[in-house]
């Protein structure tokens, strides 16, 4: 039986992401039992993730603020401030930021899709250990991990 949950800002999570920007988990699997992740990016010009592609759960961007080029399979979208996007599974995507500061809603159901970035990516509450980034390899095997196929560098 599901249950209402309210997370306030001060129990959402904040990771230390791509290119120094920065992942808040509003929502994880299980506090709404495993029906969607609910997550916000906050990043800077040229923040983009690799070209993947999800196998397990369908996303929803959401651009609060800023802009974005976004690509999905084949074709290429401009994103601006206040555009969504649906992103079903199985289908390759990327983007990249445009403007110089970027605020992201993401929406994944089913949820699960946070521990992704959980894995990969660094607790803004720890202390950060010198010359921490995000590698390749640790981003590869998060990706894997957790159902993610990366198919090329970011565009």
């Amino acid at each position: 039986m599901s249950i209402p949950y309210l997370a306030q800002r001060e129990d959402q999570q904040k990771l230390e992401w791509l290119d120094g920007g920065t992942f808040s988990v509003l929502l994880d699997a299980a506090a709404t039992e495993g029906q969607l992740t609910v997550g916000r990016f906050d990043v800077s010009k040229g923040e983009a993730p690799p070209f993947h592609m999800h196998t397990r759960e369908d996303e929803v961007f959401l651009l609060i603020k800023g802009t974005a080029l976004l690509w999905a399979g084949d074709d290429e979208m401009e994103l601006s401030e206040g555009g969504i996007v649906y992103l079903p599974r199985n289908i390759p995507h990327g983007y990249r930021i445009t403007s110089d500061r970027a605020d992201l809603l993401m929406i994944a159901t089913p949820g699960g899709l946070e521990g992704m970035f959980r894995q990969a990516g660094r607790d803004l509450s720890t202390p950060r250990p010198e010359n921490f980034e995000i590698s390749k390899e640790a981003l590869s095997a998060a990706a894997d991990a957790y159902g993610q196929i990366v198919i090329g560098p970011p565009r």
